[in-house]
């Protein structure tokens, strides 16, 4: 799997010259699961003048920051709905591949750095304008997977739990398709149990297959008359993964979500073809981002 960037293009709270916003792009690197020191990882950044916010200007950012990294990544995240066009027209410009997505871990954890640490000290920080603002979206409703990648006779679903200090050894596991960042990025120690949920599926490398090309976000139980477990992908697409049933399946996904919160909302999904299977088809490690 190639280098995966992370990036951001929004204003900021600091004013210029004539008391308009300054933009500026972020852009990071994204960790993998072997990556200890996140820290050490690619970053770029570059204010912009308001005047000058277009896709042209930050395709060019994007070609510097390509130079100065000295390769240029698989695809760039970016989780902005409302910047969707822009940011997409720029990162294809630069023949890069953009991806809407939830999945901007380390993107999230810089720019709540810089919120507190690095625009504070710059000239014509507005304290005001650091005030978060709420962007509200319409809640879509869950759709069910697609019939052709689902078990012949319906897949099986078990909740279960792992000591974070298991996934040190992930690298080493047999796995087809996946994707992991590390647990110290996100404050998870060692002792700490990371709850997930496994598909048993005589279509397991279909599902798995089909699963790598989302971006995968989280999985989240739906509390309702009819109670689902979602999947969640992108920036704003959800899929129905499980119909929680009976009594103790929904006892046993509120027990998941409960860990879930333990764990500083990091969970899993996996993708197995049985139970007996020492191989995953599928693999991702998840974080719901608040």
């Amino acid at each position: 799997m190639g280098m995966i960037w992370e990036l951001d293009f929004y204003s900021r709270p600091i004013l210029d010259e004539n008391k308009k916003k300054l933009w500026e792009v972020l852009i990071c690197q994204a960790p993998t699961e072997s990556d200890q020191s996140p820290d050490s990882l690619f970053k770029y950044s570059e204010f912009c003048s308001n005047t000058t916010v277009n896709s042209l200007w930050l395709g060019e950012a994007i070609k510097k920051a390509t130079l100065e990294a000295g390769e240029a990544p698989k695809k760039i995240r970016f989780f902005r709905r409302q910047m969707n066009n822009m940011i997409s027209k720029a990162c294809e410009d630069a023949g890069i591949d953009p991806a809407p997505s939830r999945r901007t871990y380390a993107l999230n954890q810089w720019i709540e750095e810089r919120m507190r640490d690095v625009y504070p000290q710059q000239e014509g920080y507005d304290e005001n304008a650091a005030k978060p603002v709420s962007v509200q979206y319409p809640a879509l409703n869950a759709v069910p997977l697609p019939d052709a990648i689902r078990g012949d006779k319906g897949d099986k679903y078990a909740f279960v739990s792992l000591e974070a200090e298991a996934f040190a050894q992930m690298k080493e596991w047999d796995i087809a398709f996946g994707e992991a960042f590390p647990l110290s990025m996100v404050g998870v120690t060692s002792e700490v149990k990371i709850p997930g949920v496994i598909i048993y599926s005589s279509r397991a490398l279909p599902l798995a297959g089909w699963m790598s090309g989302l971006e995968m976000g989280y999985l989240k139980l739906e509390e309702s008359s009819r109670p689902i477990l979602r999947l969640e992908t992108g920036v704003s697409d959800s899929w129905i993964l499980l119909n929680v049933t009976n009594p103790q399946t929904l006892a046993e996904a509120k027990g998941f979500e409960a860990t879930k919160q333990k764990a500083n909302n990091v969970h899993f999904l996996a993708v197995q073809s049985s139970p007996e299977s020492e191989s995953f088809s599928g693999f991702w490690l998840l974080k719901e981002e608040n």
